[in-house]
């Protein structure tokens, strides 16, 4: 039995978890998501508490059985607290400022990059720090790498735009000296 598909999902007040034959939405105070249940896969609701359970033993839906688990705890907790990731902008005359739903980048490019931002997803500006949120998960994470790669962290004087909290591996310079 899989570790991770056999907890247990508690369902906070004020979410409601609908379960049709091949999709599950979750709806709560900060928006509405659904997702379509993996083959071999049932979800059962009792009372306050989802249990995700499956068909059979097959190599599939062992696998299927915690990552379905896990998508639907993410849904729950995105529809009620939500996820962020916070991004750090480092390097001279590096500027990011937001325009409207899109966000306007100095990256030391001969041109400014404008990123737009997908529907559901917020950002916040605060001197060097970009704070993504959102309440899928998923999409979140996904924003947040796709502005990273705009200007990856360079090894030499770590300019660039890395998660907050990341260690970039420094590389000494041409000398060969450590500094």
């Amino acid at each position: 039995m899989s570790r991770i598909g056999r907890l247990p999902i508690n369902i906070p007040n004020g979410v409601n978890v609908t379960i049709d034959e091949s999709l599950v939405s979750v709806s709560g105070a900060k928006g509405k998501l659904s997702q379509s249940i993996l083959q071999g896969i049932k979800i059962i609701q009792e009372n306050d508490v989802l249990r995700v359970n499956r068909d059979n033993e097959s190599k599939l839906c062992r696998s299927n059985h915690g990552l379905m688990r896990t998508l639907v705890n993410n849904m729950v907790t995105g529809v009620t607290e939500g996820f962020n990731k916070k991004l750090e902008i480092n390097g001279v005359g590096y500027k990011v400022s937001q325009q409207g739903s899109s966000l306007k980048f100095n990256l030391g490019y001969s041109h400014d990059i404008i990123y737009n931002l997908p529907q559901g997803i917020e950002a916040q500006l605060e001197q060097n720090t970009i704070t993504i949120s959102g309440i899928d998960k998923q999409q979140v994470g996904q924003v947040a790498s796709e502005i990273r790669k705009l200007r990856k962290p360079e090894p030499y004087k770590g300019k660039g735009i890395r998660y907050q909290g990341e260690y970039v591996i420094r590389k000494s310079g041409k000398s060969g000296k450590e500094k």
